[in-house]
């Protein structure tokens, strides 16, 4: 009877060294008679990392290897963009830093390995066959949460400053993200970047968080029926900086949004 053969494990090298992307691909390579295994990409830093990830159906990848430090969006930044995916691949970080790898190792939630990187300490992360990335690990790891979302547009990665973000709004399957000079499409729930980002955001409307510091004020609507957006229900709207548009206000949030004022 033969016993059922595992499918190679499925890899993203993520570093933006060209040495160390062939060191880990060198020492695949020699575990691969252990661990039967395949190098799917590589990427030079986290952005081009999620734009490989765009392209590729979301299990292609099992788990990335991902270097700590690097320029556009590094290590952390990129797992927790990848946190918030419903499918992601798993990630093991490398890094030269030894703060980085006390602090995971302690939780035991996240694996590091410590460059230069052994043959022997990669197989044994490799066999754990992390599932996903642990939240309150990143958390522990980066106590200031996520500092920007990305936007996809047609294959290309948009990192989109939580702090230049006006607004946002549901829109069907995608949320819009409002900035001074333009919009981005998001693919997350509203629901779940207003759990998130709650501090930096307020509901005003059942499909719209604006920016806390960015509203200046509040008028009163057109009118109560056709000239309001959302039908009728909006009373008042918001007035926000450096952008000419107005937002209806929704009678269930108008009490908060007064607060808000209130306490400027």
């Amino acid at each position: 009877m033969t016993g059922t053969i595992n499918p190679p494990l499925r890899l993203l090298i993520v570093d933006d060294e060209a040495p160390a992307r062939a060191r880990l691909r060198d020492l695949l390579g020699d575990i691969n008679g252990e661990l039967p295994n395949i190098v799917v990409g590589e990427a030079t830093d986290g952005v081009e990392a999620l734009e490989f990830l765009s392209r590729t159906p979301a299990t292609a990848v099992d788990i990335a290897l991902v270097d700590i430090r690097m320029p556009r969006l590094d290590g952390i930044g990129l797992a927790q963009q990848l946190a918030v995916r419903r499918e992601a691949p798993a990630v093991i970080f490398t890094t030269a830093y030894d703060e980085y790898a006390v602090r995971a190792f302690d939780l035991n939630a996240i694996d590091y390995l410590l460059k230069p990187v052994r043959a022997s300490r990669l197989l044994t992360a490799l066999n754990r066959l992390p599932r996903g990335t642990d939240a309150a690990a990143l958390r522990h790891l980066a106590p200031e949460g996520r500092t920007h979302l990305h936007s996809n547009e047609r294959g290309r990665i948009h990192l989109v400053p939580l702090t230049d973000i006006l607004f946002l709004r549901a829109e069907l399957k995608y949320v819009t993200a409002q900035t001074r000079e333009r919009e981005y499409l998001i693919e997350e729930s509203l629901s779940h970047l207003e759990e998130e980002f709650g501090e930096r955001f307020i509901r005003i409307h059942r499909n719209c968080l604006a920016a806390r510091n960015a509203i200046t004020g509040v008028e009163r609507a057109a009118s109560e029926s056709g000239d309001s957006p959302d039908g009728g229900e909006a009373r008042w709207m918001v007035l926000l900086r450096d952008f000419a548009g107005k937002l209806p206000v929704s009678r269930r949030q108008w009490s908060q949004v007064k607060a808000l004022l209130r306490e400027e």
